[in-house]
């Protein structure tokens, strides 16, 4: 569990009112950003976790206005910088449960490099990607997650450039806790910030949101809720991956690939399907993968590790050197690598 201070016994208990702020939410009517905002609110107050130690920090897009309409303390910081902001807090006050509020293009273009560098130090920082395969602030240009061949703005004659699969990236950046979920999947959707939040260490949430501007129907073909069954794998540990209207679909593995298979033809039995295990990170990296039309897009908790936490190790470190004793400025300012030049 995180290592941030709960309520007190004799505390009053809150519930979502406490959460919500009483700033106008300013999105476009209709974006998906609501119903993930409406998803952590409720689950704030299950946390158990005070509202003063509860801190949100964004970078800038549409996405990035979230701390405003949490009543929590927050920061709006710069573009692709949410995450350094959100490690110094987090090392400076490691008692504090810190969310990080990033998009697509925030997170994974100016932001790369602090992404890889904040996931592989494993701080315990709950971060949630809203991914909407555009730049909706700045009007529709091409993402660093629009699909090869999108039009846009920025890309008339379609985008020539590889997209990034967001949770393929964290994975290779060894990112302790992965999940994936869907803006309008109101049961799916709580239970993966409620898990991430239950997790000491990294986590990393990746959201599909609809941009019903500049990117409306972005993910239609499968979050759906005719397309869903046939189209959406739910990954649940040791479970086999199952989906289709009736479970009548699966995955297997055979010769280190994963192929569907259907439930009943050529001999196929629930014991040739695979039984996911989201503690090892080989068998997350090939899942993370799939994806249409081949294969339904995957969505849970594809990775939950446990490694020692930055702040963890750094407090230790601080603490093993205060009780060697008071130290010699001097003496650290001389060193020995010193020389006198004649």
């Amino acid at each position: 569990m995180s290592t941030t201070t709960p309520v007190a016994p004799d505390s009053p208990q809150l519930t979502r009112k406490d959460f919500v702020s009483d700033q106008e939410v300013r999105w476009c009517p209709g974006c998906g950003d609501y119903a993930i905002l409406a998803q952590v609110q409720k689950v704030m107050p299950e946390l158990g976790i005070p509202r003063e130690n509860v801190v949100f920090i964004s970078g800038i897009g549409c996405s990035s206005r979230f701390p405003y309409y949490m009543n929590t303390y927050g920061f709006h910081s710069i573009h692709g910088r949410a995450m350094t902001l959100a490690s110094g807090l987090k090392i400076s006050r490691p008692e504090l449960s810190v969310w990080v509020i990033t998009g697509d293009g925030d997170a994974l273009s100016i932001g790369g490099n602090h992404f890889l560098h904040t996931l592989r130090r494993n701080m315990d920082l709950n971060i949630i990607m809203f991914n909407n395969r555009i730049y909706g602030l700045t009007k529709g240009q091409y993402s660093p997650t629009s699909e090869t061949g999108k039009r846009t703005k920025s890309t008339p004659q379609g985008s020539i450039d590889h997209p990034i699969n967001p949770v393929r990236a964290a994975i290779a950046a060894e990112a302790t806790w992965v999940g994936r979920s869907v803006d309008v999947d109101t049961k799916h959707l709580p239970m993966m910030v409620k898990e991430m939040a239950a997790h000491k260490g990294v986590g990393f949430l990746e959201v599909y949101q609809n941009c019903n501007i500049f990117n409306d129907k972005a993910f239609e073909q499968f979050t759906a809720k005719s397309e869903r069954p046939d189209r959406m794998l739910y990954i649940e540990p040791g479970k086999p991956l199952r989906f289709g209207k009736e479970q009548e679909k699966g995955i297997r593995v055979v010769n280190h690939r994963p192929e569907v298979v259907t439930l009943g033809e050529n001999g196929v039995t629930e014991q040739d399907l695979l039984v996911y295990d989201n503690t090892d990170s080989t068998l997350a990296y090939m899942i993370s993968a799939l994806d249409l039309p081949e294969f339904p897009v995957p969505v849970g908790t594809f990775l939950n590790l446990q490694r020692e936490t930055y702040e963890g190790a750094l407090t230790a470190q601080i603490a093993g050197e205060k009780a060697k004793g008071d130290g010699d400025l001097q003496g650290l300012l001389n060193g020995t690598s010193t020389w006198t030049v004649s």
